[in-house]
């Protein structure tokens, strides 16, 4: 498993990891979420590297200020920024052929504002989306699985809270403290069953998040809406996940970004929360694995060629 360390622009360095072939007829780039890492999608990877003929390249990596990353400064938080990093990865380590971009929460994020950023870019090289546990409108649907009223005093609370933290720096004295956050992080992003091994990797990604990027990128988060930018996207092949009791970003998110893109496949898990990819790792491997498949060459000139053939029927 190659592995190489990216400096950005601003002097960011980050942690990137590839597998799979160089020449591989499509190239899969997987982003993670908010206070998560690369190690996130460890389930789709390992089920991608299967597939023999059809194996895709794949790149994980660790976004700013997560993971094995490099601390991010302040106004680096934020996720404009993130979409200009993710660009900075297509160009030195996928720089040609076709590309899936999947993300989970921020990553889906991501992709979308690089797909705001970079159309042109967008339009050239992405053939398939893979949006798992993400929102196209900010905190717009954001209740915590809670009352109204409650739910507004506890994203107040949040804001105000994330302003404290990005002024904190690039420490995690939160370590010290993972026994006893474990039942609100289990709370708060999974569902009605949870692995041990799922929880404990989720809280470990957290324990490696700084108090900077814990709250540094949380006001753009809030207020990022690109919906618009998604309908753009018409004839991008997608799916569209999310979990029945996704406390984050619950099924009314996934709706609206379905609906943007009239070629994505929507899928709400019964009784799964927010963190799919470990939570539910086969259901979301085998929709990971049919974009791929819609995305490679062979594939998308077949199925331009059945679409011209129902045309000319038509006509």
């Amino acid at each position: 498993m190659p592995m190489a360390e990216l400096t950005l622009p601003d002097g960011v360095r980050l942690h990137v990891e590839a597998h799979g072939p160089a020449d591989a007829p499509v190239t899969v780039v997987l982003l993670h979420g908010w206070c998560q890492d690369r190690r996130t999608w460890q389930h789709q990877v390992a089920a991608l590297h299967v597939l023999g003929a059809r194996r895709p390249r794949v790149i994980t990596y660790d976004a700013r200020g997560h993971g094995r990353s490099g601390a991010t400064n302040l106004s680096g938080a934020t996720l404009s920024r993130l979409g200009d990093d993710l660009a900075e990865v297509l160009r030195r380590h996928a720089p040609t052929g076709p590309v899936v971009l999947g993300g989970h929460s921020l990553g889906g994020m991501t992709i979308m504002e690089f797909a705001h950023s970079h159309p042109e870019v967008f339009a050239d090289r992405v053939a398939g989306l893979f949006l798992v546990s993400t929102t196209a409108e900010g905190h717009t649907h954001t209740q915590y699985g809670l009352p109204s009223r409650l739910a507004a005093l506890m994203r107040a609370g949040e804001t105000v809270g994330a302003g404290l933290l990005a002024r904190s720096g690039p420490w995690c004295p939160h370590r010290a403290l993972l026994p006893a956050l474990r039942p609100a992080v289990r709370w708060l992003l999974f569902g009605d069953e949870c692995d041990n091994e799922a929880l404990e990797l989720a809280m470990r990604s957290f324990g490696r998040a700084s108090l900077r990027s814990i709250g540094g990128f949380r006001p753009s988060v809030g207020a990022q809406q690109r919906l618009e930018t998604l309908a753009a996207l018409a004839d991008v092949p997608a799916a569209v996940l999310v979990g029945e009791r996704d406390r984050l970003t619950p099924p009314p998110c996934a709706r609206s970004i379905a609906e943007a893109l009239p070629f994505a496949d929507l899928s709400v898990l019964p009784g799964a929360g927010h963190m799919l990819p470990l939570e539910r790792p086969h259901e979301v491997s085998a929709a990971l694995t049919a974009v791929v498949d819609r995305a490679t060459p062979a594939r998308r000139r077949k199925a331009k060629r059945g679409a011209v053939t129902q045309l000319e029927k038509a006509a």
